[in-house]
């Protein structure tokens, strides 16, 4: 495949992953037996604030891009975009995804939004345009630090379910589901949809010498 191709594939990815991410996280909302750490602590900063959940994903998001500064990341097409459209497209399936109360509609519900988020994640990471703010964050403190990821990883996601489960954020068995299991689903999807690297041209192939060519002579020698 070409590299203009695969950019398009990229950006495509891109798009398509981040949209359908917000999508995965607004099933998980309306099935209302908990969320992922950084969803508790949107609900709870929408529930204080009384600003939509959606535009405060864009607001946390670009929060945690600020903190980027600090630690001298660099964002790239991906953390912009990813700031700017998981927002909307959440708070575009909270308007189209009913509440559920029933428990086995519940379940489903976050199956499905657990399932399409794994894909979306997969998606949009694998269009290898840079990483979601959120990721940023932990690899960039990671690499001014030398601490390990998970450590990083679990101490952010700690205090952000902390704070946001004081604030009135949905803290449920959602919650733990997505932190055991978010891990070894990704683990799938993000090598299957990797966009590849352009294939290398390939290499120019000498015309073979013939035994009518004497070496440094143009002429063949039946000629001469």
């Amino acid at each position: 495949m070409s590299r203009s191709l695969i950019l398009v594939r990229r950006i495509a990815q891109l798009l398509v992953g981040l949209f359908l991410y917000g999508i995965a996280i607004s099933l998980m909302v309306q099935a209302g037996i908990g969320v992922a750490p950084w969803e508790v602590l949107t609900q709870g900063l929408a529930k204080v604030t009384g600003i939509d959940f959606g535009l405060m994903t864009n607001i946390i998001g670009a929060g945690v891009l600020l903190l980027w500064i600090p630690i001298r990341q660099r964002p790239g097409l991906g953390t912009v975009a990813n700031v700017l459209l998981i927002g909307p497209s959440a708070q575009l399936g909270l308007w189209i995804f009913p509440r559920q109360h029933i428990l086995g509609f519940q379940l489903l519900s976050f199956a499905a939004g657990f399932v399409l988020l794994s894909v979306a994640t997969g998606l949009y990471i694998g269009a290898r345009m840079g990483p979601g703010p959120r990721d940023g964050l932990m690899t960039g403190i990671h690499a001014r630090t030398g601490r390990k990821l998970w450590m990083i990883r679990t101490a952010i996601e700690a205090t952000v379910l902390l704070i946001g489960w004081a604030l009135g954020g949905n803290f449920g068995p959602g919650t733990v589901a997505f932190a055991l299991l978010i891990g070894p689903m990704v683990s799938i999807t993000i090598p299957r949809l990797r966009v590849p690297d352009p294939a290398p041209p390939a290499p120019v192939t000498p015309d073979p010498v013939t035994p009518d060519l004497v070496a440094g002579e143009t002429v063949p020698r039946a000629e001469l």
